[in-house]
């Protein structure tokens, strides 16, 4: 399938829209330490979170050597970027040391800073283990893709958002909010089966970060499903503020791993949402936190 080729629910994907998100994660190196990436062509007003968030951890783990894995990151999202202008990626080297390695990374577009990013790497140790167990949902083929859950009526309401390309493939456990809205609240909770649509090359950095650009998807989904409210359908705006994520054991991007998302907590404006990665044989891969601004315009 190329990037111009169409899945049979009329959405482009597949290996030929993966590698463009793979070509989006390989940054070009300015000069030491410095890197720019660019926004794909079918972008909203805004340049999406999980795009400055991997593209920032690519250039990060471009300057540490590849024995040592990331482990965690903290961000900011500071401004929202311009899909239109290059983004600058600065890497401060904070820290080498005998088992972790700390680095900074500001994303700059303009002369301001839109994104601030602070990840640490470590040398694999042995140690004490134990994870949460993954709930027990349906297995993914079960499930209809994104492209089928849009009815008619549906791509009419969303536009393009309905049809751009998705490289990675999402397929809703729970209820999708813009379905579950038409019958109110429920709990604020959400599940997604995901995996990158297509074939990575065998490179943990490139892995780790393609999950980090799918983390920022659906994510908000479970403060929205508590107030049966969806971006583009309701009067509600919103963008992620902050993202944490932690990394526990090596996985695929490529392969089926199941987003389990909930909400604690939503109040002044802004919501919390925490969500667990998990492989289809069950392990814990990744624990992810963030805070949006959600504001309900009247």
């Amino acid at each position: 399938m190329t990037d111009h080729e169409l899945a049979e629910d009329g959405v482009p994907r597949g290996q030929g829209v993966l590698d463009l998100l793979v070509d989006l994660l390989d940054l070009e190196r300015i000069e030491d330490d410095i890197y720019r990436g660019v926004s794909p062509e079918h972008s909203s007003v805004r340049v999406f979170g999980g795009q400055v968030a991997g593209q920032a951890l690519v250039a990060a783990g471009r300057t540490v050597p590849p024995e040592r894995g990331v482990h965690s990151l903290h961000a900011y999202f500071i401004r929202g970027g311009d899909p239109s202008v290059p983004i600058v990626y600065e890497v401060d080297r904070i820290r080498d040391g005998r088992s972790f390695t700390t680095r900074r990374v500001v994303a700059v577009q303009r002369g301001k800073a839109i994104f601030a990013l602070s990840a640490s790497f470590q040398t694999t140790e042995p140690g004490i283990e134990h994870a949460e167990e993954m709930p027990d949902v349906p297995d993914p083929e079960s499930l209809p893709t994104h492209g089928e859950r849009m009815t008619p009526d549906l791509r009419a309401k969303f536009g393009a958002w309905a049809d751009r390309p998705r490289p990675i493939d999402v397929r809703y456990v729970s209820e999708p909010p813009w379905l579950s809205r038409e019958t109110g609240p429920r709990d604020a909770r959400n599940q997604v089966w995901m995996r990158a649509d297509g074939k990575l090359a065998d490179d943990p950095l490139l892995h780790v970060c393609v999950l980090a650009y799918a983390s920022d998807m659906t994510l908000l989904d479970a403060v929205l499903a508590k107030h049966g409210v969806y971006w583009g359908t309701d009067k509600v705006m919103g963008a992620s503020l902050d993202h944490a994520m932690w990394f526990h054991r090596p996985f695929r991007a490529d392969e089926w791993i199941l987003y389990d998302c909930a909400s604690p907590s939503a109040s002044g404006g802004r919501g919390l949402a925490t969500g667990r990665f998990f492989t289809r044989d069950g392990r814990l891969v990744a624990t992810v936190v963030q805070e949006g601004l959600l504001r309900l315009v009247r």
